[in-house]
């Protein structure tokens, strides 16, 4: 094993190349289309922003080749290059960004990516509980709400801050990350899943217009737009994990 930067990588004798990538991804409701994951259109951001060939392969529980069940639990997003397999989609975007650095997606100092990535923290788990919460408007609900809306507010004044003159969260906002990467799907999945669910109630362009503006911006990725999976298969997820 080699340790980079907390990342544990096995050494395949010279440095990984491009080429031979198979992306492993959880399937869509008719068990072949990309699913509604959205830390697997993570991963797909950023092998979309670095041009990297890859193989995509949605599956099922049933579809899973047995290597992936016997050693690594079955988990997804799942990235095979060549003879190496590493899960979680942070571990698979550090090692893309690590060895394929054209362009870099961490290239800001330390602490500006640090200081960006901690607006996030929570964020999605507050969208998650607040999208599978029913009944829909009972106390809980308006609870949970105001907890998303306390997640949003912390990107919200992230986007605020002195100095920043481009689009995207970490350092001066001109260069895309992996943090954008990472947090474009998740809005992706509140935006879908308040129309559908939540009768809108978060109005983005009111209660939060930079975090909106910036919603337009990355969406707009041609990374994002290559990536992306219908709004339906949202719902498809969402529906499932409220139990409808």
């Amino acid at each position: 094993m080699v340790r980079t930067g907390g990342l544990e990588i096995r050494e395949e004798g010279a440095t990984p190349t491009p080429g031979d990538m198979t992306l492993y991804i959880k399937a869509g409701p008719d068990g072949k289309s990309a699913g509604d994951c959205p830390f697997a259109h993570y991963v797909r951001m950023v092998l979309h922003e670095k041009n990297l060939d890859y193989e995509l392969l949605p599956s099922t529980q049933d579809t899973k080749p047995d290597w992936l069940i016997d050693h690594y639990g079955g988990s997804m997003p799942a990235l095979r290059h060549r003879k190496e397999c590493y899960v979680e989609s942070d571990v698979i975007a550090q090692y893309l960004d690590f060895f394929f650095v054209d362009p870099k997606l961490s290239p800001y100092k330390k602490k500006e990516m640090s200081d960006a990535s901690e607006c996030t923290d929570g964020f999605f788990p507050a969208v998650a509980r607040y999208l599978k919460h029913t009944p829909d408007g009972d106390d809980e609900d308006l609870e949970l709400k105001e907890n998303l809306e306390a997640a949003l507010g912390k990107i919200e004044t992230q986007l605020s801050r002195d100095g920043k003159t481009g689009d995207f969260l970490a350092g001066d906002g001109e260069q895309i990350t992996l943090l954008d990467c990472s947090l474009a799907p998740k809005l992706y999945h509140m935006a879908t899943g308040l129309k559908a669910f939540k009768d809108n109630a978060i109005n983005m362009d009111e209660q939060f217009p930079l975090v909106k503006k910036y919603m337009d911006a990355v969406f707009a990725r041609q990374s994002f737009q290559d990536s992306i999976y219908p709004e339906e298969t949202i719902e498809w997820g969402w529906s499932n994990a409220r139990g409808n």
